[in-house]
């Protein structure tokens, strides 16, 4: 007989052979959970679920029905996974042929999957993200993208607020106005137009935020590939899109924004130990990105997770 805390329903049509379910989770009719299964506390296992041995579900994680969960599959706390979505574990199934171990597929805490979604084997689903209804995740969703379609490409971002920086005005000097993001900030550069064309002028010690020690340039980037994905620890950032437009993503831990830079005299200020990501290149975009110090690998944050701890520590 199989003992199970006294607020965990298992309803008399499902199947629960694990011994290691948390206290106010539900399990529905026709479900069936392997003895190996681990499952967190306040879950909702929906009906005709089917949990494999190697599997580990946090809290408050939504399956809902006709979803199977095999040998390797990880959701973390507050996970939704709509119905029918597929996971897989073997990259290269053939029958009663089994790898030594399956690979593990993440998706991380408050990600959720849409109805009719199929995720292959050795994946993670960033922490926030959200994959579309039956997009087909063919590599890894960072965090808090959202992604759809077959392959899945990122369509967007979760965020606490939008912006598009407004142009600046002939005559304007250069002024910096602050994002909900921490540190942040738009710098709009003054424009001089007349019937010859027009002119974008800085002045690098009166105009930014810094003293600029490294420029770079990104182009010829695919339109459905995203670029960045990263923080720094000591470097200060100004990006500004000089020929067509890109979306920036920028993140401090806590709040998150958009910003469309496609305007040459808007720059966006980005400094250490906020996340930055962008995304939609237009044909022929250029981004122009002056780095306040020179180039340093060990500089680079490219774990999320990492990011998180480095914030909630203060540390750079």
């Amino acid at each position: 007989m199989i003992s199970l805390p006294e607020s965990v329903f298992v309803h008399p049509n499902a199947l629960c052979e694990s011994v290691t379910v948390g206290p106010g989770t539900r399990i529905w009719a026709f479900a069936h959970l392997l003895p190996g299964a681990v499952v967190g506390a306040d879950c909702n296992i929906c009906d005709g679920v089917f949990v494999e041995n190697d599997v580990r579900l946090g809290d408050r994680v939504t399956v809902k029905s006709g979803v199977q969960l095999w040998d390797g599959v990880r959701l973390e706390d507050d996970v939704f996974v709509g119905p029918n979505a597929t996971f897989t574990n073997d990259p290269f199934p053939r029958s009663k042929q089994y790898p030594e171990e399956f690979v593990e597929t993440w998706v991380r805490r408050g990600a959720s999957i849409g109805a009719n979604a199929t995720i292959l084997p050795g994946l993670t689903i960033g922490p926030g993200a959200m994959v579309g209804a039956a997009a087909v995740v063919t590599r890894s969703v960072p965090a808090n993208a959202i992604v759809a379609g077959n392959p899945a490409r990122i369509i967007g971002y979760q965020t606490s607020g939008d912006e598009r920086p407004a142009a600046a005005t002939p005559g304007d000097g250069p002024a910096e106005s602050a994002s909900i993001v921490r540190g942040v900030g738009v710098v709009r550069l003054p424009r001089h137009s007349d019937i010859r064309g027009s002119v974008a002028v800085t002045e690098f010690e009166r105009d930014l935020p810094f003293t600029p020690r490294r420029a770079f340039m990104v182009f010829d980037v695919p339109s459905a590939e995203t670029r960045g994905e990263h923080a720094h620890r000591q470097c200060h950032q100004v990006l500004v899109c000089i020929s067509g437009s890109c979306s920036v993503a920028v993140d401090d831990g806590e709040s998150r924004q958009e910003f469309v830079l496609d305007d040459p005299t808007i720059a966006l200020h980005i400094p250490p130990l906020v996340w930055s990501t962008q995304y939609r290149y237009s044909a022929g975009s250029v981004l122009l990105v002056l780095a306040s110090l020179e180039y340093d690998p060990g500089d680079y944050i490219r774990d999320y997770d990492e990011f998180l701890g480095l914030v909630t520590n203060g540390q750079g």
